[in-house]
């Protein structure tokens, strides 16, 4: 009997824990909606350098994203530039169907040639989408390619709900869409690996040149995003619109070193989407606070056995960062570093020796891997040799 009394206990607790953990999640989801109102169907607000979400709502809704779609286009842009198979000085020349596009435009003329750094303005500043195409053209050689290339990028982001058709937005197909959440990943992913980004995104007006059979002619690039001259620390960064999108935008903003990605998606008009984007941004920067160790502290070296150096350089794999949305004092944040004593060789770099764990409170909020700084190659025996050398040397 007395077995069966304490089974049924048993059963009473887990049950009791599973009931808490459910409030738990309901709680920290309802702490992600709570206390702002939108009529914006669809959005996101991201840390940046964390991804931590702040607010959501209908986050995973599959939607058209509209000119929006252009942030993964400069993702792809950067990537080329970064890996050096393009240059900010090469001319691309303008393809009959890059001229052929519709909508935003530039009016780039079939066989006009203009720098890889015009068209980045071009399609940052003005939403060009006669420059998208024609980035895509010369980075993969035609529009379809270069949109294989979104496709897998978007992949490797983790962007499970996003499927693009072409490099600009402007088609109106079923087969072309993506989420709020997806959209704060590639936004994040932009500006955290190529924060030269923003040189682009903050000019408000600049002319171009057109020099075509016809003359010189000189355009004037607009900036889409209003919130640049609305919002205070709006650093970027992308609007889109089409009759199916509706009105949609990633927004990115700083202030007191936090960095804030708002993104919205089916606003009903305009002025609807830059307002609740400054009431999401606003709301972001009210709420967080960020704590961010760049340079933790580790050990210069590790004792190497069997290797053909006694010790090895140490490194950390990356900086850390917290946001706080609950009034924690991040000045108690504890950091507690293990390494191991010594390591046998070889051992690639990279490879994991330690760990530095931060608590607050009692409680780990994350941590940092401490990793080898360098290759460490065994000793053979010429290098056992040479050791047994300098030693008997010492000893004379």
């Amino acid at each position: 009997m007395r077995k069966y009394w304490v089974r049924g206990i048993a059963a009473v607790c887990c049950i009791v824990m599973l009931l808490g953990n459910m409030a738990f999640a309901e709680d920290e989801a309802a702490s992600k909606t709570a206390d702002l109102t939108l009529q914006t169907p669809s959005a996101v607000l991201m840390e940046a350098s964390t991804g931590e979400v702040i607010f959501e709502k209908g986050a995973d809704d599959k939607r058209a994203l509209a000119s929006v779609t252009k942030v993964m286009t400069l993702l792809l842009i950067f990537d080329a530039l970064e890996d050096g198979r393009i240059q900010l000085t090469d001319e691309v020349t303008t393809s009959a169907h890059a001229k052929s596009m519709g909508g935003s435009q530039v009016f780039l003329e079939e066989g006009e040639k203009q720098s890889v750094e015009t068209l980045i303005k071009c399609i940052v500043i003005a939403s060009g989408n006669d420059a998208a195409v024609a980035m895509a053209e010369y980075i993969g050689g035609s529009e379809e390619a270069f949109v294989e290339m979104m496709n897998g990028r978007a992949k490797a982001l983790g962007m499970a709900n996003t499927h693009f058709v072409d490099c600009c937005g402007l088609t109106d197909s079923s087969d072309h869409y993506s989420t709020a959440r997806d959209i704060a990943l590639m936004t994040r992913e932009l500006i955290t690996k190529y924060p030269q980004i923003y040189d682009y995104a903050q000019i408000w007006m600049e002319d171009i040149t057109h020099v075509t059979a016809k003359g010189s002619t000189t355009f004037t690039l607009s900036n889409t995003n209003k919130l640049l001259r609305q919002f205070d620390g709006c650093t970027g960064l992308k609007t889109g619109s089409t009759s199916t999108a509706k009105y949609c935008l990633s927004a990115t903003a700083s202030r007191n070193g936090i960095d804030m990605i708002a993104v919205l998606l089916a606003s009903p008009d305009s002025k609807t989407r830059f307002a609740e984007a400054a009431a999401m941004l606003n709301y972001g920067f009210a709420r967080c606070s960020l704590y961010r160790d760049d340079n933790p502290p580790v050990p210069e070296n590790i004792i190497v056995n069997k290797g053909k150096s006694e010790q090895a350089r140490l490194a950390v794999s990356g900086s850390f960062s917290y946001v706080s949305m609950g009034g924690e004092d991040l000045s108690q944040i504890e950091r507690i570093v293990k390494v191991d004593e010594q390591i046998n060789a070889p051992a690639e770099k990279g490879t994991k020796v330690g760990e530095i764990t931060y608590n607050i409170g009692g409680k780990t909020i994350g941590s940092v891997e401490v990793v080898l700084d360098e290759t460490v190659e065994r000793a053979g025996f010429l290098d056992h040799l040479k050791k047994a050398g300098e030693a008997w040397g010492q000893c004379l």
